[in-house]
């Protein structure tokens, strides 16, 4: 069994729990708003097309856009409700995923709960009102039953959906089976990402099959199978409360982006709280802004971001004042504007950098950003899902008047096996990855500084910063570029864990004191 499989089999608990947990609230919450909801569409015509419309829109958005969506409104809610209130909303995990998720299941229980009604025998209703049914009688004694596997069948169509859709709730910081699918990807651990299928898919399976048991109990009634599958489904959804009662109270919570230097660095600062007997949850594949602000929010409490990407995305800030008169105001500012503390530079610069394959660079005779711009029109640009939007970005191209033939964006490890097969001739990159060796590219010098410096810099919330700072203070200046490097091969080339790589990077480093 290998280093992958054990890793992978170890989280089973916490994110199958997770993600069960999840899904099944989210249903059962769908459930308990669309059958209400149904009901008024089968009894008032003109609400029908209303609601089966909006729950048909909400149907068209992807699901990851949807989730992504509740995060800024929820923030903003968040900040209205602490003013006014005192107390603010979670914007990050739970709430934003239960709120997508619910939303995403209404449709095939609207749908199927409004047809079944209305599709009842006519004369069997007139038959109800003879006998002296009142309409709520009719309902609940005639129609309901009539129309109970119709709308079981739409429960198990709902059901279907939201385990598929919860894998997405990661990157709004909510833990599920999606985590061994981001994180897979992002470091070709393929047993990870098979691992995240094959658990959601038996999951959607196993809750299928009960709810089909169910449904089946309801055509051909037997008590003792609707029994024995209403049992079952019960101690599926008590078992999902298991990870969540065994949970450590006031446990750290470390954030971690979405790429391999993050995994490490974050399980290097979980390796040094462990060892101090702290208790300590991680919130991986988390977007720039969206860790930010979870930091600012304690819905995490401590990781590591870089320089510049907290100057033009955060600060709004382009000019460029030195790399140690950035980490002055840029600690300032965290403190004066947020409480957060910046406990100091770990050492190495993480840069956006623009990388070419090196017999290419060298057969266009590119050495430099600027002879790139004198090429660009004939040239394709490949960059992560964050690159185009950032002022990095604009900043680059405004001062080098780059205008390319093709813009196209990629997953960070495709994006190198993009450039590595030609299907793009530039990427942006990141100066510490060790798949610029890997894939043998020329880094292109920027000779009129358009990019800032990225230094790798420790982040500590407000919440437990006290107790936090002695404990990772020690990591500051302790991470040359060389290691990081080094550690980020162990994982891309040598497909070794995070954890692996983050413990090989406290034994190499003399200058990182152990915990």
């Amino acid at each position: 069994m290998n280093a992958n499989f054990r890793a992978a089999l170890a989280l089973l608990p916490d994110y199958l729990g997770a993600h069960l947990l999840l899904s099944v609230s989210a249903i059962l919450l769908g459930a308990a708003i669309s059958l209400p909801l149904a009901i008024l569409a089968a009894r008032q015509k003109h609400w029908r097309g209303v609601l089966l419309g909006f729950s048909s829109i909400v149907q068209t958005i992807p699901a990851l856009a949807l989730l992504a969506l509740f995060y800024p409104l929820l923030l903003a809610l968040s900040v209205l409700t602490k003013q006014i209130l005192g107390v603010g909303i979670p914007a990050l995990g739970w709430l934003p995923a239960l709120l997508a998720l619910t939303l995403y299941s209404m449709l095939p229980v609207l749908r199927n709960t409004v047809t079944a009604l209305t599709e009842i025998d006519p004369a069997v209703l007139v038959a109800a009102k003879a006998v002296g049914m009142t309409p709520r009688q009719s309902l609940i004694m005639v129609e309901l039953p009539l129309a109970a596997p119709v709308i079981v069948a739409g429960i198990r169509t709902a059901s279907v959906w939201v385990v598929g859709a919860a894998t997405l709730s990661t990157p709004v910081g909510q833990t599920s089976l999606g985590n061994y699918i981001f994180t897979g990807l992002q470091t070709e651990n393929w047993v990870f990402v098979l691992f995240g299928c094959a658990s959601a898919a038996l999951l959607a399976m196993v809750l299928d099959g009960l709810l089909a048991l169910i449904s089946s109990s309801l055509v051909r009634p037997s008590r003792a199978r609707l029994i024995l599958a209403s049992a079952a489904l019960a101690a599926l959804v008590l078992a999902a409360f298991i990870p969540l009662v065994s949970a450590p109270r006031n446990a750290i919570i470390v954030g971690a982006k979405n790429f391999t230097e993050q995994y490490i660095l974050a399980e290097l600062i979980v390796g040094r709280l462990a060892s101090a007997g702290i208790p300590v949850n991680v919130k991986s594949d988390l977007g720039s802004a969206v860790a930010f602000h979870a930091l600012t929010t304690n819905a995490i409490d401590v990781y590591v971001d870089y320089s510049g990407t907290l100057w033009g995305n955060e600060m709004h800030r382009h000019d460029m004042p030195g790399r140690q008169a950035m980490l002055n105001q840029l600690g300032a500012w965290l403190r004066n504007d947020y409480r957060v503390e910046l406990v100091g530079p770990l050492g190495f610069e993480n840069a956006y950098v623009f990388a070419m394959r090196a017999d290419r660079a060298e057969a266009l005779h590119i050495n430099t950003l600027a002879d790139l711009a004198a090429q660009s029109r004939n040239l394709r640009m490949g960059g992560d899902f964050e690159i185009f939007s950032r002022p990095e970005w604009k900043a680059v191209v405004e001062t080098y008047d780059l205008a390319f033939a093709g813009q196209q964006q990629y997953q960070p490890d495709f994006l190198y096996r993009a450039v590595a097969d030609g299907s793009v001739d530039v990427i942006s990159a990141f100066s510490s990855d060790s798949r610029i060796a890997r894939y043998d590219l020329k880094i292109l010098n920027d000779p009129r500084s358009a990019l800032p410096p990225y230094d790798a810099v420790l982040l500590l919330a407000p919440r437990f910063a006290e107790r936090l700072r002695p404990l990772l203070k020690p990591l500051v200046g302790s991470i040359t570029l060389a290691a990081m490097q080094e550690a980020n091969l162990i994982v891309d080339r040598d497909h070794k864990t995070a954890t692996q790589a983050a413990a090989w990077l406290s034994q190499a480093q003399p200058s990182m004191p152990h915990p």
